[in-house]
C-alpha cells in the first residue's frame, strides 16, 4: 500500500499514477522518491500495462523537494547525503527508462523536482491557466538542480537551461509549450481530454515496438549515462553541505531573506 502517491490501471492497461500529497503541493520528500521508484519498476514490468499516466491530486502538479526534507539533509552526514541523492538519480533513472510510454498530466504549477518529472515524461500534457508556473527554484534557496539537471539539458536545451536554472525566474505554460517542456497546452477543462488523445495514439501502437523505440531513442540521443548520473549526484551532495544552502534553507523556514539576497527577483 502506497502512502504518497496512487495507482491504478484500467482495462485497456492504462496506469495512472498520481502524486498524492496535495496538502503539501506533492513537494517530494523520502517516502515518496522511494514509492514513486518502486512504481516505476513495477510498471515497467507488467506486460499488461501498455501506458503510464503521471499525474497529481489538489492544485499543483509537484512543489519540488520537501523543505523539510531538504533540512534533514543540511544536518545529516556525508554518507547519508550521499545516499538520499543516490535514490532521487534512481527514481528520475527508474521513470526516463520506463518501457512504456510516460504521459504528464500537468493541472498546475511544477517547480524544481517537478520540472525534472516533467522533463522525464515522453508526452506532457499543460492546462493553459495563470496558476499553472514554472521554475527551476533552487539557486533562490542556496541549492543547484543537481540530479534533475541532466534530464533537463536533454529535454530542453543548454541555452534555456542556463537562463532557467541560473535565475530561478518563473514561466508559464506558453514559454514552457515553446522550450519543449510541454507538448501540448490545452484549456484547462480539456485537460483529461488532451491526455486521453495521447493515450490513445499509444495504444495504436505495437508495446514491444514503442518499448524498443524508446530505448533506441535514449541510444541514438546519448542519454543520460551513469558518469554523469554520478557527477550530479555529486554536485548534490557538495551542495547540500556548502554554507550557502545552509542559509538559504535556514531563511525560508525563519521567513526571511537569505543574507546573499539583494534586491527584488525579476518579474516572472
Amino acid at each position: 500500500m502506497f502512502r504518497t502517491i496512487m495507482l491504478d490501471t484500467d482495462g485497456r492497461g492504462v496506469a495512472r499514477l498520481t502524486l498524492d500529497r496535495p496538502e503539501r503541493h506533492n513537494a517530494l520528500d523520502a517516502t515518496m522518491i522511494s514509492e514513486l521508484t518502486e512504481a516505476a519498476e513495477r510498471l515497467g514490468q507488467d506486460p499488461a500495462v501498455r501506458v503510464v499516466v503521471l499525474a497529481a491530486a489538489g492544485p499543483t502538479f509537484c512543489a519540488g523537494g520537501d523543505l523539510g526534507w531538504m533540512r534533514e539533509q543540511m544536518v545529516a552526514d556525508g554518507a547519508a547525503r550521499a545516499a538520499e541523492a543516490r535514490r532521487i538519480a534512481g527514481m528520475l533513472r527508474a521513470l526516463d527508462t520506463l518501457p512504456k510510454p510516460l504521459v504528464a498530466e500537468v493541472q498546475g504549477p511544477a517547480y524544481g523536482g517537478g520540472v525534472g518529472l516533467l522533463s522525464v515524461c515522453d508526452v506532457a500534457v499543460g492546462a493553459e491557466a495563470e496558476a499553472a508556473t514554472f521554475a527551476l527554484t533552487e539557486t533562490r534557496l542556496g541549492l543547484i538542480p543537481a540530479t534533475i539537471g541532466p534530464y533537463i539539458l536533454a529535454r530542453i536545451g543548454v541555452a534555456a537551461s542556463r537562463r532557467l536554472m541560473l535565475s530561478s525566474r518563473r514561466f508559464d505554460t506558453r514559454e514552457a509549450l515553446s522550450l519543449g517542456l510541454l507538448t501540448r497546452v490545452v484549456p484547462p477543462e480539456r485537460l483529461r481530454d488532451g491526455v486521453e488523445e495521447e493515450v490513445r495514439a499509444f495504444l495504436a501502437c505495437a508495446p514491444g515496438a514503442v518499448a524498443a523505440a524508446k530505448r533506441l531513442i535514449r541510444t541514438l540521443g546519448g542519454g543520460v549515462d551513469a558518469a554523469t548520473v554520478e557527477a550530479s549526484i555529486a554536485a548534490l551532495v557538495e551542495r547540500w553541505e556548502s554554507e550557502e544552502a545552509r542559509e538559504g534553507v535556514a531563511a525560508f523556514f525563519e521567513r526571511r531573506d537569505p543574507a546573499w539576497r539583494l534586491g527584488d527577483p525579476p518579474p516572472s
